[in-house]
């Protein structure tokens, strides 16, 4: 099963409710007293998270929301967006776009994790992300029918653009990020997200 889930540890598989029994229900359970965990073929599995990841993804999220306030074009959530993007996968992306068009009844969903596929499904890798575990995400996410899937990577300091399974580019933190056709006019300074990892206090004269 480990295999399966792309080798990750065993300490990140909830064992209550059993591997292979869980619910949405139990996942909304869960994650209401705190949890982050996602639905894998009835499995619980905790989202790898860290410090730094958590603080990328809110500036990408920060962003998305600067664009979308002049631009309507749909909405953007969190890495606690769960929504079930397949009959038996539950996922929560670290970020994510959903555009009006995909939105049920073109609004805001009442479900706690509704049936959504999104736009453009964000990642940032966490020390506790495996390989095996990401392209697994990947190949889901694009079998439901995401559009593109970025692959951001604090160490390296690069986004890798994906726009299938197998066709990406990755992106330096020279680079420009463009919303493509998906939202267009878009850009984001690659300087700007990763050079929030280098600021400090400022000095005291």
């Amino acid at each position: 099963m480990l295999d399966d889930l792309g080798g990750i540890p065993p300490a990140r598989i909830c064992v209550d409710p059993t591997p292979g029994h869980a619910t949405i229900e139990d996942l909304i359970r869960l994650n209401g007293q705190g949890g982050m965990f996602e639905l894998i073929d009835a499995t619980l599995v905790e989202k790898a998270m860290g410090w730094r990841e958590s603080l990328i993804a809110s500036l990408l999220c920060e962003l998305l929301r600067q664009y979308l306030r002049h631009n309507n074009l749909g909405l953007v959530t969190g890495p606690d967006g769960f929504m079930r993007i397949l009959k038996t996968q539950v996922r929560g992306p670290d970020v994510a776009f959903v555009s009006w068009q995909r939105l049920p009844e073109g609004k805001v969903p009442d479900a706690a994790v509704p049936e959504i596929v999104p736009d453009i499904a964000i990642e940032v890798l966490s020390e506790g992300n495996t390989y095996a575990e990401m392209s697994r995400k990947r190949r889901e996410y694009f079998h439901a029918g995401v559009r593109q899937v970025w692959m951001v990577d604090p160490n390296e300091r690069t986004v890798a653009v994906y726009t299938d399974v197998m066709r990406y580019e990755i992106l330096d933190e020279q680079a420009e990020l463009s919303g493509g056709d998906i939202l267009p006019g878009l850009v984001i300074r690659l300087s700007e997200v990763f050079g929030e990892l280098d600021r400090q206090r400022p000095v005291q004269p």
